[in-house]
């Protein structure tokens, strides 16, 4: 399996909610740009040019919360091989003490830009992400 994608983000004034933590909006807003990091980081220029994805499904598991100024690590990766036009990706954010504050798994379809169409994932694309 090809290693996972890390990057850390850090938690601003404006992501936080009247509990004083990560508001679950901006998770789910962070789950996407971390996955479209990944996406632009791995994938072959061609091929982020032809292609965008848009997620069909989220499954989220809140464990912990996050505050202002708070850095998390963001690790994402791709489960299984790719189902039609379908995959899923899997997420953790983890804080400075180590424990997972959020997990989730998104599943993922790919879009043809041009056409607006969803298509099959072609083994091409898929390959630098899976097994």
């Amino acid at each position: 399996m090809p290693p996972p994608f890390i990057t850390t983000i850090t938690a601003a004034d404006a992501d936080i909610d009247e509990m004083g933590h990560v508001n679950n909006a901006v998770w789910v807003r962070w789950i996407q740009d971390v996955a479209t990091m990944h996406w632009e980081a791995a994938a072959d220029p061609a091929h982020v040019a032809t292609y965008a994805w848009v997620v069909t499904r989220h499954e989220i598991d809140y464990r912990g919360n996050v505050q202002s100024g708070e850095t998390v690590t963001a690790k994402t990766w791709v489960g299984e091989a790719p189902r039609g036009a379908r995959f899923d990706r899997l997420m953790e954010f983890t804080g400075a003490d180590g424990k997972v504050k959020v997990a989730a798994k998104t599943t993922w379809a790919i879009v043809e830009r041009a056409t607006g169409r969803i298509l099959r994932v072609p083994a091409e694309v898929a390959a630098p992400f899976v097994d």
